[in-house]
């Protein structure tokens, strides 16, 4: 089972950087794509980045586009989501899932699609 665990959130001026890190537990990481979603107050959970399970491809929101990157290291089991340029609109709490079904050659988007939600991580972007 993959609990995935989320930190590295914050309070970061517009322009700045921060890096979210998920942690997950489990010895079958590996096998799974691993999404990053958001939701900012008021709105629905959003898709932001995924990452296919050997961190060969990735997709991305037109929205954090060139902005954010996200990343994977199995032996850590763990995954990161660099993200620069901040705007105000980023704010939001930063979830990290397992996408549902292993070894996914496509990525996808739907929250739907993903297992094991963590606890999410506060991201604050100040003006």
């Amino acid at each position: 089972q993959v609990q995935p665990v989320e930190s590295g959130g914050g309070l970061v001026q517009a322009g700045g950087s921060l890096r979210l890190s998920c942690a997950a537990s489990g010895r079958t990481f590996s096998y799974y794509a691993m999404g990053w979603f958001r939701r900012a107050p008021g709105k629905e959970r959003e898709f932001v980045a995924a990452i296919s399970y050997t961190g060969g491809t990735t997709i991305y929101a037109n929205s954090v586009k060139g902005r954010f990157t996200i990343s994977r290291d199995n032996a850590k089991n763990t995954v990161y989501l660099q993200m620069g340029s901040l705007k105000p609109e980023d704010t939001a709490v930063y979830y990290c899932a397992k996408d549902a079904t292993g070894k996914r050659v496509v990525l996808r988007t739907s929250p739907q699609d993903y297992d094991s939600w963590g606890q999410g991580t506060q991201v604050t972007v100040s003006s």
